[in-house]
């Protein structure tokens, strides 16, 4: 049974002259269509007087937002992808955001905001990092490198070749971040870091090979929701085999 509001309910209880809309209603009595009548006219009165002090409100508000001054902005140098870059940004803007909406390089994503999954890892001075949580000022000077400058010209980044041939990726949303994140992470391992699985920290140099567990360990900052993991590590696991061998042809050239 649907349930009536009181004032419903009031309006139940008087009199229906709506068969008789001619005759005057009994002196003293209130009928339903009088009743609702001077309800409407009682609820109209009221929305009107409040009209004026609504466009108060928002007047006020405008005028707040006017007077507001625009945030300042500050100079920026930045060196992206090999190329130079002056800018003028508002303190407050992150590296993820700079990248993406002022420098038109969207492959660095945008995924949780809040620096767990791993999406908008770039190397800044070779280093990894969630640029989602870097204010874009904080690096001033320094060398950023997005997923659009690992390869050169057409040629791929051995570690993009590599995602490729071991389908390390299933939508590509958190690709780029794994690639960005798996090149760091191997300079890191090329210059001595342990990691919470090393067997021996003491242990100074690079490391010689990365086992999965290695690589997993590593990795484990960066999400793939698609599960795309088997093929990641195929793909971390063939580049870094191949780095000794890289590194000793340097050497001999040099």
């Amino acid at each position: 049974m649907t349930s009536l509001l009181p004032d419903e309910r009031q309006a139940d209880d008087l009199p229906d002259d709506a068969n008789s809309p001619l005759l005057p209603a009994p002196a003293g009595q209130l009928t339903r269509r009088a009743f609702l009548a001077e309800s409407g006219t009682t609820g109209i009165a009221g929305i009107l007087a409040s009209a004026p002090m609504a466009a108060s409100v928002a007047s006020a508000a405008q005028a707040n937002a006017d007077a507001a001054p625009p945030s300042s902005s500050m100079a920026l140098a930045l060196r992206v992808n090999g190329k130079p870059h002056a800018l003028q940004v508002d303190p407050r803007t992150t590296l993820l955001d700079l990248l993406r909406e002022q420098m038109a390089l969207p492959g660095t994503k945008k995924g949780c905001d809040h620096g767990q999954c791993g999406a908008c890892t770039v190397l800044v001075n070779g280093r990894r990092i969630n640029s989602c949580l870097a204010l874009a000022l904080s690096h001033d000077g320094a060398g950023i490198t997005t997923i659009e400058g690992l390869a050169r010209g057409s040629e791929l980044h051995p570690m993009q070749a590599a995602f490729i041939k071991h389908d390390g990726f299933q939508c590509g949303y958190c690709t780029s971040g794994q690639i960005c994140s798996a090149v760091g992470m191997l300079r890191e391992a090329e210059q001595g870091a342990p990691s919470h699985v090393t067997a021996d920290v003491r242990r100074t140099g690079p490391v010689a090979q990365l086992s999965d567990a290695e690589i997993r360990e590593r990795m484990s900052g960066n999400i793939c929701r698609c599960g795309a993991y088997p093929g990641i590590v195929a793909a971390v696991r063939e580049v870094s085999l191949a780095m000794p061998r890289a590194a000793s042809s340097r050497r001999s050239r040099a």
